[in-house]
């Protein structure tokens, strides 16, 4: 099935000069959602993952039903404020400024196997955060299970952080 077909482009948007790939076309074709979840998860359908983590908001769109493919929990990872137990924090930079990330403290234990999930790779900024956070509680990253990566942001300093990390990507744009 051709997933990119259910992907609009929106030129323009949050500003000129960025390329704003929408999902939500895609989410409302069960055919493609159900295609997505089946592409991302598949690779580690045999690598014992206990635990999905998503990044809000999108990543938990699509994590929730990929940890269900997998037989596993779900944990989101979210904004400051957003979750409420004592959590831990990982910030990122952002091409205007920065963010942060907040993971429960009891999310994940010692040792279990976790995959990330997320809807895009661009700089590799959240991402990045949210491998610190399962780093912060000693999780066992597995793999980090991408819907779309955007090739010409590769060269971003954020995303060397991802190196040697198994990564599957689904659509490359």
């Amino acid at each position: 099935m051709d997933l990119k077909r259910y992907i609009r482009e929106v030129p323009g948007f949050p500003k000129p000069g960025i390329n704003f790939y929408d999902i939500t076309t895609l989410l409302k074709a069960p055919e493609a959602l159900a295609e997505a979840v089946r592409s991302m998860a598949e690779p580690f359908k045999d690598a014992g993952v206990v635990r999905v983590v998503g990044t809000e908001a999108r990543g938990f769109i699509l994590g929730a039903p990929i940890a269900l493919y997998l037989g596993a929990g779900f944990v989101p990872v979210r904004k400051p404020g957003k979750l409420p137990a004592a959590t831990h924090q990982a910030s990122y930079e952002l091409e205007y400024g920065e963010d942060t990330l907040c993971i429960h403290q009891d999310a994940i234990r010692p040792g279990e196997r976790v995959l990330i999930v997320d809807d895009l790779l661009a700089t590799g900024g959240t991402v990045g955060a949210t491998v610190e956070l399962i780093r912060k509680l000693r999780g066992e990253l597995v793999g980090i299970s991408i819907l779309i990566d955007l090739k010409e942001l590769e060269g971003c300093p954020a995303r060397r952080q991802l190196d040697g990390l198994k990564r599957h990507v689904t659509l490359t744009y």
